[in-house]
């Protein structure tokens, strides 16, 4: 059986800016793959290029065994895109928005109505599904949007940042039906920067980042491979340089800490790798303390999907989406110059 999809050292450039630099990876039949990375990673990117909505500049792109790029027709047949940003028409109410989606896909009246009931059920619509969109919140909007992608039954259903800005509620929804159609058949990839979200509901995931697929695995897998226990230190609130590289280097002379990394972006804490089975809270206190370094802050966790691209880039997701953000607004007051 063909892979559900199959991406090989994808490309795209924009001008001068490669969004994807070189993106592969392959997702099963029946399986939830997600993709995990900050904004400006190549994720959006990587699924415009999967829905035939941009095209590559290098690489192989197949759904079932479909060239995406030389057959893209019958690619769109078989899947579902839900984009990030929603894009509804006000003055329809979201069951005419379903009626116009099921004509697009010439779905029967009869089977149109059953699949349009059948969607209000598993996504909660129905109390407002007859009200104009216009109406409606950020959540009912997601809800109603990835009922379009649902309605025509397909394979391969493609959710960028499905759950971005969504209230519980609306995240509890969509977590329920993400978790629904792997057991009906249904391939979902999704895309991500919620590290919770990726790592509870993902069979599989791929982190990209600067448009390069840097580790691959399930969440447990990825996780297990860099082993040891995670250490948040911080020597005082807002520490100086010298203090948190001089703590570094005492903590790197002992033998159960396998890593430390100063983290300048949260006051130069330290992100610590410790042996799992040390005392490693206790010793940081007790060392600290012989030589003179106060603790405002200490805590210690199990290692999680953050620290798998901590390992692999030197920073934290969060630290990636802080620069993303910075190096936009840069960008916008140069154009603001310019004028």
């Amino acid at each position: 059986m063909a892979p559900a999809v199959l991406i090989k050292n994808l490309r795209k450039s924009y001008g001068k800016v490669e969004a994807v630099k070189n993106v592969s990876f392959q997702v099963e039949p029946g399986e939830l793959f997600g993709l995990l990375g900050p904004n400006g990673a190549g994720k959006s990117t990587t699924m415009r290029c999967l829905c035939t909505l941009a095209k590559p500049d290098a690489g192989d792109i197949e759904v079932s065994g479909i060239s995406a790029i030389a057959q893209p027709k019958q690619v769109r047949r078989r899947l579902g895109y839900v984009a990030q940003e929603v894009a509804l028409d006000k003055v329809l109410t979201g069951r005419e928005l379903l009626e116009l989606q099921g004509a697009l896909y010439h779905l029967p009246s009869p089977l149109l109505g059953d699949r349009i009931a059948a969607l209000t059920d598993l996504l909660d619509m129905k109390g407002w599904l007859d009200q104009k969109t216009g109406t409606y919140s950020g959540g009912m909007k997601r809800r109603l949007d990835l009922a379009s992608g649902l309605l025509h039954r397909p394979d391969l259903l493609v959710l960028d940042e499905p759950t971005v800005g969504l209230d519980i509620e609306s995240r509890q929804v969509v977590w329920d039906l993400l978790r629904e159609l792997p057991k009906q058949g249904t391939t979902v990839i999704m895309s991500s920067h919620y590290l919770e979200e990726v790592d509870v509901l993902a069979n599989r995931v791929a982190i990209i980042d600067r448009g390069e697929v840097i580790a691959e695995g399930t969440p447990d897998a990825l996780k297990k491979e860099i082993g040891g226990d995670r250490i948040t230190l911080r020597i005082r609130e807002f520490t100086p340089t010298d203090e948190a590289h001089q703590a570094k280097v005492l903590l790197l002379d002992q033998p159960w800490v396998q890593d430390a990394i100063i983290n300048a972006a949260q006051g130069n804490s330290l992100n610590l790798v410790v042996d799992s089975n040390s005392d490693g809270l206790g010793q940081i206190q007790t060392l600290l303390s012989s030589n003179r370094l106060p603790i405002f802050g200490l805590s210690q966790s199990r290692p999680s999907l953050d620290d798998v691209y901590l390992a692999a880039t030197g920073k934290t997701l969060n630290d990636a989406e802080l620069a993303a953000v910075g190096t936009r607004d840069l960008k916008k007051e140069k154009k603001q110059t310019m004028r």
